[in-house]
């Protein structure tokens, strides 16, 4: 088996959105995770409201040769489409691409980025509040 036959494929799957701007930064988010981490088979999936689906996703990568694809929610917490949607659907996938396995990974809630993230966020808002204080007067 040729190395690059060998790596997994990693889906990012989000809930998706109406407005088409919303879904394109999901793309976006998946591309830079892929070059970041020098991932090559990386795909953004949609719940609904964007293209492709999970099952759309699964069936490009698969056409790539991975075989294990791993889904990384791109959620914030456990809720009910995590809890039942998904593995219903990673359940349905599995079963109409023999010999692909899926491994679901946890929402994003409980990771330590998170309060990095709100901490920045926060600083940047502080600062532009401050700053347009200073500028009124």
């Amino acid at each position: 088996m040729l190395e690059n036959e060998s790596q997994p494929g990693i889906v990012i799957f989000a809930h998706g959105s109406s407005v088409e701007s919303a879904n394109e930064a999901v793309r976006l988010v998946a591309a830079e995770f892929a070059r970041q981490g020098g991932y090559a088979r990386v795909e953004p999936a949609f719940l609904e409201n964007g293209q492709p689906d999970l099952a759309g996703a699964v069936r490009l990568l698969a056409a790539q040769g991975a075989r294990e694809i791993h889904v990384l929610p791109y959620f914030l917490t456990l809720g009910i489409h995590l809890q039942r949607d998904l593995p219903g659907m990673a359940a349905g996938v599995e079963r109409d691409l023999p010999g692909v396995k899926l491994t679901l990974a946890p929402p994003l809630d409980g990771h330590p980025a998170l309060a990095a993230i709100l901490l920045d966020r926060a600083r940047q808002s502080l600062q532009s509040s401050h700053g347009a204080g200073r500028h009124a007067t």
